[in-house]
């Protein structure tokens, strides 16, 4: 039954970017087949076999460790605001938890730490070992490839400083596919803050998330070659060299700063988009009520996204809910929308629905990381500037898709 209503869900996912194409009668069947069939395959590995399984259950051992090393810094810092000592009784659990304080520094301990890993050589390693398999399932090319692998442990903008040398002479269909990618994963600096906000709703959610990431990456070539089909033959190309540090403190040092950049800015977001949803919410309350409750942005997007949640598995009685995380991601970020799952009372979604929105929600495809991607990314290729642009929504788009794929595979298992 799951296995059914899955592969109804990848069609309908498929049709509609194939119904978004730029060229409809240039299917890329190859592509196609060998893409979901990786996506599931892997899925399979990574969820089903003990080893694998094993392995990203122990994960959460490391989140523990991570969330433990952070807290001692923080709680050193900022006191008992970062997690330090309570100088008072607290008579209502959780309400000294302070999340700018506590789970958000969890960014710059990751930033370090990326950035040591990469100054070790570890992470190239791994992004190299990546893209050569991805070369050898898909056919793509060399520089595609390692965009598509190093999306899955930096954010959108550092992956293609990777390729830096190699944008100016992508096809189209290839820029396109490194968008989708950015916005189809997340970056490692924030798999570990998200499975702290889901760690008391679903099981292991680090080792979810990673796979998350890992798995969008296939669906997002998919998706990107349905969308923009290829023009031409693909270009190789391997890993850049960025600018190297010094020494492993100079590494920390650097990892440590670029932390800092996303922490104040993660702050800021979160400050404008949720006042800018009570602003929408106040307004729309203006309006008559519908079922005698005030209509709010979320019901508002909780409807309209319903069928698409319904369709990658979600019972139509939840999807209403799920519809409206769906949204949440799309118009703010995942962020917020991981974070409304988390308060949401348990029986608002069945265990197998909080899994498959888990990894549906896995991505950067907002309105902000487009942004984001279009400084980027314009200002390493700026003869592109306006073909980044001309791509950028329909990047959010693909980018939706490629994750709304990988719940739905989720669902099938």
């Amino acid at each position: 039954m799951f296995v059914v209503r899955g592969l109804l869900g990848l069609l309908a996912l498929i049709i509609i970017a194939w119904l978004c194409s730029e060229n409809r009668r240039r299917l890329p069947v190859k592509t196609l087949l060998a893409g979901l069939s990786f996506q599931i395959l892997l899925a399979l590995l990574l969820l089903k076999l003990p080893g694998f399984r094993g392995f990203f259950l122990s994960l959460n051992q490391l989140f523990l460790a991570l969330d433990r090393a952070t807290a001692a810094g923080t709680g050193l810092v900022f006191g008992y605001l970062g997690g330090g000592p309570l100088p008072f009784v607290e008579t209502t659990p959780g309400s000294a938890f302070i999340l700018g304080f506590r789970s958000l520094p969890l960014v710059l301990v990751m930033s370090a730490l990326s950035a040591l890993l990469f100054y070790w050589r570890v992470l190239p390693l791994v992004v190299r070992l990546l893209s050569g398999l991805l070369r050898r399932v898909l056919p793509i090319g060399g520089a595609v490839a390692v965009g598509a692998a190093a999306n899955i442990f930096v954010g959108m903008v550092e992956a293609p400083l990777l390729i830096r040398p190699y944008l100016k002479t992508l096809s189209r269909s290839e820029l396109f596919m490194v968008m989708t990618c950015g916005m189809s994963t997340i970056a490692g600096t924030m798999l570990v803050l998200y499975a702290g906000f889901l760690q008391h709703v679903i099981p292991d959610a680090l080792g979810h998330i990673l796979i998350a990431s890992l798995i969008s990456a296939p669906a997002a070539i998919v998706i990107a070659q349905v969308m923009v089909p290829p023009d031409g033959p693909p270009t190789d190309g391997g890993l850049a060299t960025l600018e190297p540090a010094d020494s492993a403190m100079d590494a920390v040092t650097r990892g440590t700063s670029e932390g800092l950049k996303l922490w104040l800015n993660i702050l800021a977001m979160l400050i404008v988009l949720v006042a800018l949803v009570y602003l929408a919410n106040e307004l729309l309350g203006l309006l008559p009520a519908m079922d005698g409750r005030a209509l709010t942005l979320q019901r508002l997007l909780g409807w309209l996204l319903a069928p698409v949640a319904w369709v990658i598995g979600i019972p139509w009685q939840e999807a209403t809910t799920a519809g409206s995380l769906l949204g949440t991601k799309v118009i703010l970020n995942e962020l917020l929308a991981y974070l409304d799952m988390a308060r949401l009372p348990a029986a608002a979604l069945s265990e197998r629905s909080r899994l498959i929105l888990a990894y549906a929600l896995c991505g950067f495809a907002n309105f902000g990381s487009l942004g984001i991607m279009i400084g980027g990314m314009g200002t390493m290729v700026p003869e592109r500037r306006s073909e980044i642009v001309n791509l950028g929504l329909k990047s959010i788009m693909a980018g939706t898709l490629a994750t709304c794929m990988t719940g739905a595979v989720i669902g099938m298992l």
